[in-house]
């Protein structure tokens, strides 16, 4: 019996232990994040605060512009570095000054997409009042592209530091896009995206996963698939699965670092900002080529990219895609059916 008291004592120290180091990392951080907030301004716009030129964004809201009419809006960079703001989508935190994106379960999207974004979109050809994706000065290429000059530049790097502040609490908790959101992407000119950062949390639990995909890029585009890869947690979490403890809680500070250099993309994640915790992982994929064991990726040599941050919401209203219809509501954000990421660094060096 006194072995037993002194293991249950033991655990007992443990769980009080873990809940002190919890308590501390969140305290660090707080005052982490308040030290980030010195440098930016709370009664500014988001392009006063952070350089915004050779981006472009897309505000979950119908297009004015005659040429776009039913069609997503489009802020070019000049209208966006002119002290850009939407009440609702794409705002300063007045307490933080952070830069913040947010997107409803459902409302106006772009074209290839059935998810609502609130997303800046990178634009090489700075200056250029017109906003044309396809344009080859606005995107990146890889070393072994065969026209690399025609390009913007060749390689690239974004940078962010960055919370996700909520992601829906409605969705089919079975169905991985449920209850997440996508912080930072490669996408080339086709539907295909090379890269798509993931941040996941279910309802009922306090940790959400982090996890990056890579999608294969097949001849037929109806062949293209996603490959996940878990940085911490698990993408594939219900809501029978425990909590994943080792995962990163809403609010918390993360960074990203995207650095796409000759054919190799680098990939650095790091949760526990500031503190004493702090923990990086790193990842390395040549984009150059296809993956092996896929006989169907080519991979990305020959497509023009670009990088993406901001708020792409998973959650959609329908049911009907196996994997991407994830059965959502759309009750307002009041009834949470949206998704917040607040940014207090972005870099992009390109």
């Amino acid at each position: 019996m006194k072995n037993k008291n002194v293991k249950a004592s033991l655990l007992m120290l443990g769980v009080l232990s873990t809940g002190l180091v919890k308590a501390d990392v969140i305290q660090d951080q707080q005052a982490y994040k308040a030290k980030l907030s010195e440098s930016l301004d709370v009664t500014k716009t988001p392009s006063e605060n952070f350089n915004l030129w050779s981006f472009m964004i897309n505000i979950p809201e119908p297009d004015f512009k005659p040429e776009r009419k039913g069609k997503v809006l489009e802020v070019g960079e000049r209208v966006l570095n002119a002290g850009y703001t939407h009440k609702k989508w794409f705002f300063t935190d007045p307490k933080t000054g952070a830069m913040v994106f947010r997107a409803p379960n459902k409302a106006f999207t772009t074209k290839n997409s059935s998810n609502v974004r609130s997303e800046l979109h990178t634009m090489l050809r700075r200056g250029d009042i017109r906003i044309n994706e396809k344009q080859p000065k606005n995107n990146f290429v890889l070393t072994n592209h065969p026209a690399p000059y025609k390009y913007g530049a060749v390689g690239g790097k974004l940078s962010a530091t960055l919370s996700v502040d909520w992601v829906s609490t409605s969705g089919i908790d079975a169905k991985f896009p449920s209850h997440s959101v996508v912080i930072g992407q490669i996408h080339g000119l086709g539907k295909t995206e090379a890269l798509k950062i993931f941040y996941r949390k279910l309802p009922n639990h306090k940790f959400g996963s982090l996890f990056w995909n890579y999608e294969i890029r097949p001849v037929d585009q109806n062949d293209r698939y996603d490959i996940p890869t878990d940085v911490w947690g698990d993408h594939k979490l219900t809501s029978q699965s425990d909590d994943p403890t080792n995962g990163v809680k809403l609010g918390e500070l993360i960074s990203y670092v995207i650095d796409v250099e000759g054919t190799e993309m680098h990939l650095t994640f790091t949760k526990g900002l500031g503190t004493p915790h702090e923990v990086t992982r790193e990842f390395t994929q040549d984009l150059g080529k296809g993956l092996a064991g896929h006989p169907l990726d080519r991979g990305y040599f020959d497509d023009a990219l670009h990088l993406k941050a901001g708020a792409y919401n998973q959650c959609n209203l329908s049911t009907k895609n196996p994997i991407w219809g994830t059965g959502c509501t759309n009750n307002g954000l009041a009834a949470g059916d949206y998704a917040q990421v607040s940014f207090y660094r972005l870099d992009l060096q390109q």
